[in-house]
């Protein structure tokens, strides 16, 4: 799916409207958060967190590290 968006001036910031075939390819509304992410010479719009899966990456790790810890810790 590709479309062109118009950039416009929104007080000191730009923004961008969504089509509203966009927005339902989406599942977004008014008020939800979405994320840019760079990549090469473009960015993505995901509704993802990026970040999320780094952070749960080094959960795996931390929980591996300290299992034995982490256990007696619940108790």
């Amino acid at each position: 799916m590709s479309t062109t968006i118009r950039l416009r001036k929104m007080g000191n910031s730009v923004g961008l409207i969504l089509p509203k075939d966009i927005a339902d390819h989406l599942h977004v509304t008014a008020g939800d958060v979405l994320h840019v992410v760079a990549d090469g010479d473009g960015a993505r719009l995901t509704r993802d967190d990026p970040t999320f899966e780094i952070a749960m990456k080094a959960f795996g790790r931390t929980r591996r590290k300290f299992r034995n810890a982490l256990q007696r810790l619940a108790k």
